[in-house]
């Protein structure tokens, strides 16, 4: 009668006369629940837990909790220990407690929670600096592939000199627009690629998709043309002849729908 739940229901399966005494059904009960019992840790156990490398404080300070609370009668002073034990020793709240020793745990845990808020900070602001990086990369390669089946280099003007001495010899000029600034963040940026349009690290100039778009645009306004090669400005002007082509026919043909 002592038996609840599942038990009372295993007991009920046993077959009839298979129990003659209270040891026997002591010695079925207990090998048929030893591996349910729970084993009981030491404190000592504490001194195993370690922050991982790829895990935020925040995270390390609730499993080292919860690891505390399986464990009854633990010491204050044992579990400080343990916690400061498992820190990198870079990291800076190991330092804090190396050099301003804590009393309690409460205290271990309130100045810990302080640099939890300091570490998740740092973990967001890492989070979007990588999706920037990669919003502005995955920019940067959809305005490489080549458009309408042509190739990259046919989309653009052909000059006679690399466009990177183009923009050296016209910038001081007033009709030159200056870029956006570069973003991501500029410690991760390949720092033996310089752009002189953007005046950063990351890209070369002559590959600079901003300064060949803004570069084309000073062409259509009728700069830069010294620099165009006279195949290359036969084709602009008679790109613009037939692009004005239907506005002629517009202004002096039938009005009638």
């Amino acid at each position: 009668m002592t038996l609840q739940g599942a038990a009372q229901d295993w007991f009920h399966t046993l077959p009839s006369g298979s129990i003659s005494s209270f040891k026997e059904l002591t010695y079925v009960f207990t090998k048929k629940y030893t591996s349910y019992r729970s084993i009981k840790k030491n404190p000592d156990h504490l001194f195993n837990l370690h922050k991982k490398s790829n895990e935020s404080l925040r995270d390390y300070i609730k499993r080292f909790k919860a690891e505390r609370a399986n464990i009854v009668g633990c010491d204050d002073q044992i579990a400080s220990s343990a916690f400061k034990r498992g820190l990198p020793t870079e990291c800076e709240l190991y330092r804090e407690l190396t050099i301003y020793p804590r009393q309690t745990l409460v205290e271990v845990f309130a100045i810990a929670e302080r640099y939890a808020l300091w570490d998740d900070d740092r973990i967001a602001t890492k989070k979007a600096d990588q999706i920037a990086e990669q919003a502005s990369q995955e920019n940067g390669k959809r305005r490489s592939q080549p458009q309408g089946g042509a190739s990259a280099a046919e989309s653009y003007t052909k000059f006679t000199i690399p466009i990177h001495q183009i923009l050296a010899q016209v910038k001081d000029m007033p009709w030159l627009k200056k870029p956006s600034p570069l973003k991501g963040n500029p410690t991760k940026k390949d720092t033996s690629r310089y752009c002189t349009f953007h005046e950063g690290h990351g890209h070369y100039t002559n590959d600079c998709f901003a300064w060949k778009r803004h570069l084309e645009d000073l062409v259509r306004d009728g700069h830069c043309t010294e620099f165009i090669v006279r195949r290359a400005i036969q084709q602009i002007k008679d790109c613009d002849a037939a692009n004005d082509e239907p506005q002629r026919k517009r202004s002096y043909g039938s009005t009638r729908s």
